[in-house]
């Protein structure tokens, strides 16, 4: 669209809710203007979930060379109505953002002939905390709402930020989990060969 992505949703959201949770999300991050891919590795996401509301920006580094993708940032604000435990609610948005990382980048179970080859952990790779990103839990006070779902609605936005930030790094579209460095080289090859086609032709 050749929009900044934040501009884009704002343009076209009537939900007051999700307007102001991706407005707080937006000053929290720091979020500037800029159509993407703008090549910073900036991305965003927001969505609905067990009667809450998520928006979440994402800062990411892309090695191009090995397809190594590193989270540096994660800003998360959720409207979740009101709020028992602020601390524990917060605490519970970044287990869901860091199961969520897990999803979007190392996760994938592997099938042959319908036996699982994935049954440990040598192969099946979880997130660890030496690659953990800053993670920024915001919750929006709305106490005129009953509570709702907490733990589970930020990990629905994860994979769609993760993929929208590379795309604002590197210009490639990834559509499938998890966005493993294979699959993001083979993305990376699949581009530049339709350029060098177009060019040539």
């Amino acid at each position: 669209m050749k929009m900044d992505p934040l501009a884009f949703r704002l343009n076209n959201l009537s939900d007051q809710r999700m307007i102001r949770v991706l407005k707080t999300a937006a000053e929290t991050f720091g979020w500037e203007p800029s159509p993407a891919p703008s090549g910073r590795g900036f991305g965003i996401a927001c969505a609905t979930d067990a009667g809450a509301y998520v928006a979440t920006m994402a800062e990411v580094e892309v090695d191009q060379e090995h397809g190594r993708v590193r989270v540096k940032r994660i800003v998360c604000v959720q409207d979740m109505g009101l709020v028992i435990n602020p601390e524990g609610a917060r605490t519970q948005m970044e287990g869901s953002l860091m199961m969520g990382l897990g999803y979007a980048l190392t996760e994938g179970v592997r099938f042959n002939g319908g036996k699982i080859l994935d049954r440990n952990f040598d192969t099946y790779d979880i997130p660890r905390f030496s690659w953990l990103p800053k993670i920024e839990a915001v919750l929006v006070e709305n106490s005129e709402v009953p509570p709702a779902g907490g733990g589970e609605p930020p990990i629905v936005c994860m994979g769609g930020v993760v993929a929208n930030a590379i795309f604002d790094a590197t210009g490639v579209r990834l559509f499938e989990l998890p966005m493993t460095p294979e699959r993001i080289k083979n993305a990376l090859a699949e581009m530049k060969a339709k350029k060098a086609e177009g060019a040539g032709s």
